[in-house]
């Protein structure tokens, strides 16, 4: 599988060494329970068995799971994946707490997509987000998804099920420029003015 980089990044296949830190962070309920299959607590074991699976699921075409660490010091900041089910890629991701609103996960989330798009040949891209966590659906705001459904997603941490936002991006959607969310749009008459 190949390494993906960016200008602070690189995404890698995880390894048994990353097993330590995987643990750390998915151990901090408030990483977990913003992940539906992850649950809590979660133990140094738990993180073995998850690059056993994410290793399992890339060889049988099923699963594109990379580490995400700073290009710098290679230390470890979270995961992020691509996974094929039924046809259809979802993204999927979590960044340890501390590396939380430093636009990381943006950043990472766009060279998975690029991966998926350009070189897998996704038509489509799914990825969903529990209703009370907005930074992850600003990411994929940010990233040209659309919102198309909320429904009620079990989360194992929490024990229970959650309301839970779907979105989708098309090939033909992404990388194109949208304006910032927070400004309105200048009407036509205003810029010829």
């Amino acid at each position: 599988m190949p390494r993906l980089e960016t200008p602070r990044l690189v995404l890698r296949p995880p390894e048994y060494s990353d097993a330590a830190a995987i643990a750390k962070y998915l151990a901090d309920y408030d990483v977990a329970k913003n992940l539906a299959d992850v649950p809590h607590p979660f133990s140094e074991a738990d993180a073995r068995a998850f690059v056993t699976r994410a290793h399992e699921r890339r060889a049988l075409g099923e699963g594109f799971c990379f580490a995400i660490l700073d290009a710098e010091s290679e230390w470890f900041l979270g995961c992020c994946r691509l996974s094929l089910t039924h046809g259809r890629y979802t993204i999927s991701y979590w960044l340890g707490k501390g590396y939380w609103n430093r636009g990381y996960m943006s950043e990472a989330a766009k060279r998975l997509l690029g991966f998926a798009f350009h070189d897998l040949k996704a038509e489509e891209v799914w990825a969903s987000w529990f209703a009370d966590n907005p930074a992850s659906g600003r990411v994929l705001q940010k990233l040209g998804f659309r919102a198309v459904e909320t429904y009620m997603r079990e989360s194992l941490a929490r024990g229970s099920a959650v309301p839970c936002n779907r979105a989708t991006l098309n090939r033909a959607e992404f990388g194109r420029r949208r304006p910032r969310l927070d400004k309105p749009a200048l009407p036509a008459e205003l810029l010829r003015a």
